[in-house]
């Protein structure tokens, strides 16, 4: 099953929905600032990303900026840091089964389906 990891306020996870619904496979969408993650929820993700947390961070947003920028930070803190804050995490995150990418491009959604 696909699973799109999706904030709507965000173009380009909006371009992620509209790429599935182009490609006319069935998806299920997580709105994740509505249902947040958990830590380990979050981690298998990163599992399945293949990438280390620090790679999935936003490091523009204002609350990256603020509260973590310049700080030695462990994998499981930088989780948490995505767990308090979520608007950190990057967007939009698709999975198929044990594949997954963040969808930036959108076209790379096509390497897991």
């Amino acid at each position: 099953m696909i699973k799109i990891f999706h904030n709507p306020r965000c173009a380009k996870s909006r371009g992620g929905v509209a790429f599935l619904e182009e490609k006319g496979v069935s998806f299920e969408i997580v709105k994740y600032l509505d249902d947040p993650f958990t830590v380990e929820s979050l981690s298998q993700i990163i599992a399945v990303l293949k990438i280390k947390p620090l790679a999935l961070v936003r490091k523009n947003e204002a609350d990256w900026k603020h509260n973590f920028k310049g700080k030695e930070l462990s994998d499981s803190q930088v989780i948490q840091a995505m767990i308090d804050y979520p608007k950190l995490i990057e967007r939009p995150i698709v999975i198929n089964f044990d594949r997954a990418v963040v969808a930036r491009p959108t076209s790379l959604i096509d390497q897991i389906l």
